[in-house]
Order: C-alpha cells, then sequence, then structure tokens
C-alpha cells in the first residue's frame, strides 16, 4: 500500500503537510473502536509527535477528534459523547491548526538538534518525546563539555537561521538503508516488512527515516530555546527544547 496509506485510509496528511481541511467519506464508525476514513490528513501520531485533533462536520453535526488508533485501519477517536457520523456519510475534516503548526515547527527543530548533535558531536539518538513548542531528545553522549548547553543552543539556531529547506522523499527500503547514517537512533527502528522508507532531508545539514510531519525550512521553526541538559545514566544525556518564537 506505501507509507501514504494505512489500511484503507489515505494519507493525506503525509501528502502535503499544510493541509488543514478537506472532503471525505466515512467508511465505519463505533464508538468504541473509532471512526474509519477514506481520506485523512490527521496526523495519526508515531516517533514521539503526538496526534492532531480537530472535527468531522456532518448534516449541520459536529464531531470532535481526539486521538487516534492504530489497527489494521486508521481508527479516529471521537470525544466521549459526541455523535457518530454513519457509515457512506460524506464529511468535512479539519485539523486544529495551531496544534498541528506547532508541532511541525517542534518536529524539524528536534531535526536541527538532531543532525547538529550527530554532525558535532558524533551521539547518537537513544529516545525522544514532543508536545506542541517543546520537546526533549535523548543521546548516546558520554562525554559533556562544559559549555555544552550554551554552544549547542548558539550552533541549533545558527542552523535554524540559515533558513534550510526541508524536503521529504520515499525510497525503496534497499536504497534509503543505502544512504549513510540514515537511521539517526541507536537501534534501527523501522518495522523489517515496510518496503518503503520516508526520508526527511534537511538540506547540508541532516537527512534520517521520518514518518512525522514538518515545516517546509528551517527559519520557520522560530527562534530554539535549550531549556535543560540533564544525565539520565552514565552515557545517556537528555536536552529538553522550548520554541520561544
Amino acid at each position: 500500500m506505501g507509507v501514504t496509506h494505512h489500511g484503507r485510509t489515505d494519507r493525506l496528511d503525509l501528502v502535503d503537510p499544510t493541509l488543514r481541511e478537506w472532503a471525505c467519506t466515512v467508511l465505519f464508525a463505533d464508538p468504541e473502536q473509532g471512526i474509519v476514513l477514506d481520506r485523512s490528513a490527521f496526523y495519526p501520531g508515531g516517533g514521539g509527535q503526538p496526534p492532531d485533533h480537530g472535527v468531522l462536520l456532518w448534516q449541520g453535526v459536529q464531531t470532535r477528534i481526539v486521538g487516534t488508533r492504530k489497527g489494521d485501519d486508521l481508527y479516529l477517536l471521537p470525544a466521549e459523547g459526541d455523535p457518530l457520523p454513519p457509515a457512506g456519510t460524506a464529511v468535512a475534516g479539519a485539523v486544529e491548526d495551531e496544534r498541528r503548526s506547532l508541532l511541525m515547527r517542534t518536529h524539524s527543530g528536534l531535526h536541527v538538534l538532531c543532525g547538529v548533535v550527530f554532525r558535532d558531536f558524533g551521539a547518537l539518538v537513544t529516545g525522544g518525546n514532543m508536545e506542541p513548542g517543546e520537546a526533549r531528545m535523548d543521546f548516546n553522549l558520554p562525554e559533556v563539555p562544559p559549555d555544552f548547553k550554551l554552544r549547542l543552543e548558539e550552533l541549533v539556531n545558527r542552523e535554524v537561521a540559515e533558513d534550510r529547506a526541508i524536503a521529504v522523499r520515499v525510497l525503496p527500503r534497499e536504497e534509503a538503508l543505502a544512504l549513510p547514517d540514515i537511521i539517526r537512533t541507536q537501534s534501527n527502528l523501522i518495522p523489517p516488512e515496510e518496503q518503503e522508507i520516508r526520508i526527511v532531508d534537511i538540506s547540508g545539514l541532516d537527512v534520517q527515516a521520518d514518518g512525522g510531519t514538518h515545516v517546509a525550512s528551517t527559519a520557520q521553526i522560530g527562534k530554539v530555546q535549550l531549556v535543560k541538559v540533564e544525565s539520565k545514566g552514565k552515557a545517556n544525556r537528555r536536552v529538553r527544547i522550548r520554541l520561544v518564537a
């Protein structure tokens, strides 16, 4: 089916991450399992990026979407007590713009952070998580220079200001895994059954496998503040960031 499909749903979020409103049809609806659409721009969550929120509008009724569940199909989870559009209903989907846009900036900011730490300190990622406007990333970094926090913040914001293009492409598995340093995590998290791999390329800085949504250039991230650097074990360092502009 490819990376832009999940079960019966076309993943519009991965085709055009700027899309916020679209027309679609309900394929399945159940108060416990959720709602399946033929086309969806809701990012379902994954890789540390949380799912989108938004609404479905149909026949003068609103159904709030507050999360997702992945299975054979991509299930949208309605807010408790909201009405469900029956299967076959034509609906308008809308993603909450402020949340999604901030998550895209945050995710791209993490990739800049990852690229700088790998390039200048040779460290791989051991974990990470994000919320709108703030995030953390863990690195396998046994030795930390005394000026690490200040220096890293300066290096990250320098790359943001360079306005580097952020491009996405999909490659066959073999071709993607042949790219040098394409896996920036300490362990390979790509399922063996995935035959296509989505690549996010920050021009001149960072190229890695990734399934999330991103802005089009580093300048759109805004200023990044390094909030804290913590030790999480003998060789593990946690870097917390916040977007301040």
